[in-house]
């Protein structure tokens, strides 16, 4: 008898994909509802949905990027091909923004500023998965390969932009309610607003390897595509 073969279904390959097409879905789900959500209430209540904007879509959104965090396992393990540091810099900025500043702070929670950054984080949230999520299945569309691949270059400098901004607008807040500050028991004040005024540089300097990392990745995957073109 020759060797046994696995059912298809059963190769590690198909369950991989499998696993990674679940769950590029759920947060092209998630990101398509949110912006959906925001569309739909600006066009209702007009400026005034901007204010409650975090009320209205922020549980679904924390969700959205809590389960983010997996595709840091996903490179580790080699589920998904990427490099582990700019993943780990795109992630963390998220997490500190909307966990460590707007959550945490309801003061902030009804800045205009809010809603941009959700606008600009859901917009490359849904090309980005819906990319990835074709791609899984071996679906492939010159358009949107272009337009995964060069769309962050305008919104992701203006996301940490209002990341930026963001942050800056929390600080009275941060300093007058001495919201997430610890004093330690040695007499050192270790405060929120002095991590987060060191965060700022902190982002700018990330915000230089991620640019760098996804222009050199959007020309790696143009030449691919370019190149199979020309043997068509």
């Amino acid at each position: 008898m020759g060797p046994s073969v696995l059912p298809t279904w059963l190769q590690p390959r198909y369950r991989k994909n499998v696993y990674l097409f679940i769950y590029y879905l759920i947060q092209f789900c998630g990101h398509s509802w949110i912006l959906t959500n925001m569309t739909a209430r600006f066009f209702s209540f007009g400026k005034d949905s901007m204010v409650d904007t975090f009320y209205a879509i922020g549980l679904v959104m924390r969700v959205c990027q809590s389960i983010s965090l997996l595709e840091l396992l996903h490179i580790y393990i080699g589920i998904e091909t990427n490099h582990l540091f700019p993943k780990f810099l795109q992630l963390t900025e998220r997490v500190v923004i909307l966990f460590g500043v707007i959550t945490s702070q309801e003061e902030i929670q009804e800045k205009y500023v809010v809603c941009v950054l959700f606008i600009f984080w859901n917009l490359l949230d849904m090309v980005r998965y819906t990319y990835s999520m074709l791609s899984v299945i071996g679906i492939s569309y010159a358009v949107l390969t272009w337009l995964s691949q060069t769309l962050w270059m305008p919104i992701y400098p203006l996301c940490v932009l209002a990341e930026a901004f963001t942050i800056y607008q929390s600080l009275p807040y941060f300093e007058s309610f001495g919201t997430n500050s610890t004093v330690l028991s040695f007499d050192i004040s270790t405060c929120f607003p002095y991590v987060l005024k060191l965060y700022l540089l902190v982002l700018f300097i990330g915000m230089y390897f991620t640019y760098s990392h996804l222009y050199t990745e959007r020309k790696d995957v143009l030449r691919v595509i370019s190149a199979k073109q020309k043997k068509m």
